[in-house]
């Protein structure tokens, strides 16, 4: 049968989630863990990499076992032999037809930014520290011209392999919480480091380094060397994958939301 699973993590001692060679991976981690209770080898496919540094409250991985274990056994068994930076969140046998990553209709991230001169301490590798004074309402409204379908090769990493770099933005909203600027995006898909390199256009625009026009300037632009600096992994957070409703997985409590 077919299993999909819901996973959490702290991606700060991480190197990312895929399997390598050269370092600790969420995924690793987590196909230890359910093959123990499996009783056999577990390989899972996740809804979307994400890369070192980079934390999840949504992850969502399918897998294929002849095991017959309960929703709880997956979920507490799971989590008996993961570490405490990593917790299955919820467990449950669906269709075959489901894949975590081609049936997701969409993803949503949420770029966290510690907006003061001294840099953080407790939320240290949670959070990207800019010491810039920042204005939302200016990076707000870059944000407006890159909603909707767009080529954003100009916001992807150069060694991007997608193959197209065509995405649909539904959402990018940036708004202030005290120290904190968030930045929230929801897509169809996302480019390598498409986030990222966005919230760093953002950031320079917040910090009046460039206009506001600059966001439209780059994306029209379609040359990543235009786009400025890519902007670190901390504070980068997967808190949402969005299915059709007849898979009817559970969805992360907003509670849980960061933030």
């Amino acid at each position: 049968m077919r299993v999909a699973v819901g996973i959490e993590y702290d991606g700060s001692d991480f190197n990312g989630w895929q399997f390598q060679n050269n370092g600790v991976s969420v995924q690793e981690k987590a196909e230890h863990a359910l093959s123990f209770v499996a009783n056999h080898p577990v390989r899972v496919v996740c809804a979307g990499r994400t890369d070192t540094g980079v934390h999840a409250l949504a992850q969502v991985v399918h897998f294929d076992t002849t095991a017959q274990r309960s929703e709880r056994s997956w979920i507490f068994g799971a989590n008996a032999n993961l570490p405490k930076s990593v917790a299955v969140t919820w467990a449950r046998e669906v269709d075959e037809a489901f894949h975590a990553r081609f049936s997701a209709q969409a993803r949503r991230y949420r770029y966290v930014i510690f907006n003061r001169p001294v840099r953080p301490t407790f939320l240290a590798y949670r959070v990207t520290w800019d010491h810039r004074p920042l204005d939302a309402e200016l990076m707000a409204q870059a944000a407006v011209c890159l909603v909707g379908e767009h080529n954003f090769n100009a916001y992807r990493a150069s060694e991007c392999q997608a193959k197209s770099p065509v995405r649909t933005v539904h959402q990018l909203t940036v708004s202030r919480k005290d120290d904190l600027v968030i930045i929230d995006i929801q897509a169809n898909a996302f480019l390598h480091h498409m986030v990222r390199n966005i919230a760093g256009v953002l950031m320079s625009i917040g910090a009046g380094e460039q206009p506001v026009s600059w966001s439209q300037q780059v994306l029209e632009s379609r040359e990543r060397a235009l786009g400025g600096v890519t902007a670190p992994a901390y504070g980068l957070y997967l808190v949402d994958v969005e299915y059709p409703p007849e898979f009817d997985l559970p969805k992360v409590p907003r509670t849980q939301l960061v933030w």
